[in-house]
């Protein structure tokens, strides 16, 4: 008998069915040791060496696991295709002291992967294995550090992260931008003409042929004063011109482009789009999910091909595949991008768990098919016209867009708005129906959503495939950004942590400085760089910079002052900052541990008792809400202020 290991049940369950009975496959559901929790665990002194301990709810696995090895011939671990996956493995035969374990990987759980994979094992790659324990030793390092030194000079329960600082801080400078951005007033003219019949609706773009700048017309005098001068203005068509554009289809998803289009076209956020994706995986579905690399098997684009051939018919299928080039530096290009592990298996046919991982499925299945699809044909067409007042020309622009050939668009749905400009002839005079003039304010940069961090992640170098969920999950879960109404609001904790950190620790909190060390993890796992050396270079600056830091940096005074008297000690109360948000605390702590959860009145009667009053109140994680006072006994509660009318236009 032989034994494969990997990480999940499910996983185990579909690859033993493609095994027969010479293989049992077990789980060791994912890493069977780790750091310690409750101490650093990483000796310093003596090259960074990691104390590895067997958590309490892997002891039962690793028991399994042992009385498996103990009946089997041969061993083969098959935990996942990445650097992760790796150390998995490693960490699985140093436990279990194995000898001569082959290391099998494959990208998809199909048959013919998995029958491959087997007759083509490999040893343990300790390239890999060294990038991950530089990662884990250094976030360890960076985490245990920096968080007890937050504690001190700020308060306790903060928390200090090597990515999750970075993330927190691209968050909060986006609001910073918003909160400083002057809005400017500016103006366009709209002229609104007759041509035989055929109404054109032109802008306003320039004055004797020079361009009018978006701000240039700064007023309603401005925008007046051009109304007036083109009263009797006499309009003129000058050109006419057209030119075909095409619109190239996307490249099949990686981890980030995933999550962004889970997250706009199903509304998943990162960790449900992973978590349906890992489920699509271990049932044979899809190939791997943690990829940065767009490559594609031959294979699977000859299915895609075939596909398009008989259900687009020919039009849609260019003369050759398409091949699309991996620009993420870094990007491991062994990997494939996430595909259906089948082509020729429609989202219509699959058998999937539940409606999410058929909806999920059939996004990758359709970006994956329409990725080797002929482009969108459009033409986008102009009408330039010229109105002629006195010693001034005015110039007046209208667009227009038709598509002649829909190609990938087929398949893979994009918004195209189309707009038809009538037929009309050069040097045709056109008669004016209306001058209008429209007021508008330029806007700040928007709040990141999940897809957007994700995307602003990606471009800046900040964590690999693996990360962009966990960090997302992170930087909520320690209370400092709330996701309200799919936009990262930052919390006030968020401000003093990051300020603290970019005036005393601006390595860590520096986008590009924590984008070089994601390239060192990926020369180590290339044997380019050593790792005890690359984090050497880092800990040591790091850890007298700490020291010093220690003893200068003052404590950073977050209490305010209230004029109530705690009921218990009658010593004062002040108003303090924790994890999730503000509370009422008494000055006797720690002896005395009263507190008191800080209610705003908004001087309305709740609409649902009409005795209590509504009252604004925070959740556990510092969320804002509304509530009635005579909670419990009233529920009634909005997430929207009732003091403020809703535009629901």
């Amino acid at each position: 008998m032989n034994l494969v290991v990997v990480e999940s049940p499910a996983k185990a369950k579909t690859i033993e069915k493609y095994l027969g009975s010479e293989y049992k496959v077990v789980a060791s559901f994912g890493h069977v040791r780790d750091l310690p929790e409750k101490e650093l665990g990483v000796d310093t002194e003596h090259d960074f060496l990691p104390k590895y301990v067997i958590p309490n709810r892997s002891r039962k696995t690793v028991a399994v696991l042992k009385d498996a090895v103990k009946r089997s011939d041969g061993i083969f671990m098959a935990t996942d295709y990445d650097r992760e996956g790796e150390a998995i493995a490693w960490h699985i035969i140093e436990v279990l002291k194995l000898k001569n374990t082959k290391r099998i990987t494959f990208h998809e759980i199909t048959k013919d992967a998995i029958q491959d994979a087997v007759k083509h094992p490999r040893n343990i790659d300790m390239n890999l294995v060294d990038a991950q324990q530089a990662r884990r030793i250094l976030d360890r390092l960076v985490g245990y550090k920096l968080s007890p030194f937050l504690w001190k000079k700020v308060f306790k329960g903060l928390s200090a992260g090597r990515v999750q600082s970075v993330a927190v801080r691209i968050i909060v400078d986006r609001e910073r931008q918003i909160k400083d951005f002057k809005s400017e007033e500016y103006w366009t003219i709209i002229a609104n003409l007759n041509a035989d019949g055929n109404k054109i609706s032109a802008l306003l773009v320039g004055k004797n042929n020079k361009k009018i700048e978006k701000l240039e017309i700064k007023s309603d005098a401005d925008a007046k004063k051009i109304l007036d001068s083109l009263n009797n203005a006499s309009y003129i068509v000058k050109n006419i011109s057209s030119k075909e554009e095409k619109r190239w289809p996307y490249p099949p998803f990686t981890t980030s482009t995933l999550q962004q289009e889970a997250s706009k076209r199903l509304g998943y956020n990162a960790k449900r789009t992973m978590r349906i994706a890992q489920d699509l995986y271990e049932d044979g579905l899809i190939t791997y999910m943690r990829t940065d690399s767009v490559n594609l098997a031959e294979i699977a684009v000859t299915e895609a091909r075939k596909i398009i051939r008989s259900e687009f018919g020919e039009k849609y299928l260019p003369q050759n595949s398409r091949i699309y080039k991996t620009k993420t530096k870094g990007a491991q290009e062994a990997h494939e991008a996430i595909r259906p592990s089948y082509v020729d298996k429609k989202p219509e046919t699959i058998e999937a768990p539940s409606e999410d991982h058929k909806k999920l499925y059939d996004l990758i299945w359709r970006r994956m098919v329409a990725c080797q699809m002929n482009p969108m044909n459009l033409k986008a067409s102009a009408i330039d016209i010229d109105a002629s007042s006195g010693a001034d020309k005015y110039n007046f622009r209208s667009n227009g867009t038709k598509i002649l050939f829909d190609g990938f668009s087929k398949i893979w749905l994009i918004k195209t708005e189309e707009k038809h400009l009538p037929e009309i002839k050069i040097g045709e005079m056109l008669k004016l129906l209306e001058l209008t003039k429209e007021q508008h304010f330029t806007e700040p940069p928007g709040r990141y959503t999940e897809a957007s961090l994700i995307k602003a992640l990606e471009e800046e170098g900040i964590g690999r495939p693996s990360t962009y969920a966990p960090i997302i999950s992170t930087i909520q879960d320690r209370g400092y950004v709330i996701l309200d109404k799919k936009v990262f609001f930052p919390q006030e904790t968020a401000f003093i942590v990051t300020d603290l950190l970019v005036k005393n620790f601006p390595d860590i909190v520096d986008l590009k400085f924590t984008a070089r060390m994601e390239e060192k993890f990926d020369d180590i796992a290339e044997n380019k760089e050593n790792w005890v050396k690359m984090l050497k270079d880092f800990y040591n600056p790091f850890e007298k910079n700490l020291i010093e830091k220690e003893k200068t940096v003052q404590k950073t005074e977050t209490d305010e002052k209230t004029d109530k008297i705690c009921p218990e000690c009658k010593k004062p109360l002040v108003i303090k900052r924790g994890k999730f948000g503000k509370f009422i605390a008494c000055t006797g702590f720690p002896k005395c541990k009263h507190t008191e959860q800080i209610i705003s009145q908004t001087g309305m009667k709740c609409p649902d008792c009409k005795d209590g009053d509504v009252i604004e109140r925070q959740t556990r994680r510092g969320k804002q809400f509304w509530g009635c006072s005579r909670y419990p006994k009233c529920k009634w509660g909005s997430w929207n202020d009732p003091t403020k009318k809703v535009n629901n236009s």
